[in-house]
């Protein structure tokens, strides 16, 4: 004959929150490692990316695309890895770059890489040299956008980079004050940043002091890839109702080029 079954004890309320607090830092641990490793959320503040990114898209970034370094953590502290880079990998010439801001080191910001170490770029009456031959760029269109000093008419282009990264740009015309440059002559472990907006950036064509100038190889933080999600300005945690009434779905899970 089998004897009686073993009777299990009641979950008392001690183990009981045991348990959730097991389950809270597990899933804890699991979001630090997918951040720090894998991929990270970035929202874009400005128009300078435009007309590829807008204010509102919510991004995600690949923090392996290039390695790791003391800035890729995502997180208040640096990770400690010391100086450069760890599994590192350079950028290819076009990719949409987020990295940290050089003069303070903890500013993220979004542009594209333009310009590789030992490259000399310029900007010549509104038009981008890279290593002296002018890139090539094809006019797609004329629309009007709204800046700080109202409705301007802005110019789209297609722009082919050396290598063949295509992407379309946009700007006020010529006549801005980064259209006419001298020339830049990128250092070994630094790269050249722009962004697509060219008469909107403040980028690498600005020095250090006051814009980006040269970007550190190990303040690169990942490649962006897809637009996960995008609002319009004005949307709200706050304010339910512009969930709905600012949402730009035509935005959504569109890959980065």
């Amino acid at each position: 004959m089998k004897g009686p079954k073993p009777v299990r004890p009641e979950p008392t309320a001690g183990s009981e929150t045991l348990e959730i607090v097991k389950t809270i830092v597990f899933a804890l641990l699991i979001a630090f490692v997918l951040r720090v490793l894998l991929f990270q959320p970035f929202t874009i503040p400005s128009a300078s990316m435009e007309p590829n990114l807008y204010e509102g898209d919510y991004i995600i970034v690949s923090k392996w695309s290039y390695g790791y370094s003391k800035f890729s953590s995502g997180l208040p502290i640096n990770l400690p890895v010391g100086e450069g880079r760890i599994f590192g990998s350079a950028p290819a010439r076009g990719d949409i770059v987020v990295f940290k801001l050089p003069r303070d080191d903890k500013t993220d910001y979004i542009k594209r890489v333009i310009g590789l170490p030992g490259d000399h770029i310029q900007m010549i009456a509104n038009k981008l040299y890279i290593n002296g031959a002018a890139v090539q760029d094809v006019v797609i269109g004329e629309s009007e956008a709204a800046d700080v000093f109202g409705p301007r008419s802005v110019v789209r282009a297609r722009e082919t980079l050396p290598g063949g990264k295509s992407f379309n740009t946009q700007d006020f015309g010529p006549g801005g004050d980064l259209d006419d440059t001298g020339v830049y002559t990128v250092p070994a472990g630094y790269y050249f940043m722009m962004g697509d907006n060219r008469d909107n950036s403040i980028d690498s064509r600005v020095e250090q002091s006051a814009g980006v100038g040269f970007v550190p190889a190990q303040n690169l933080v990942g490649k962006a890839q897809i637009i996960a999600f995008s609002w319009e300005p004005g949307a709200s945690l706050l304010n339910p109702v512009s969930w709905f009434t600012k949402i730009r779905p035509s935005r959504f899970f569109s890959v980065l080029h």
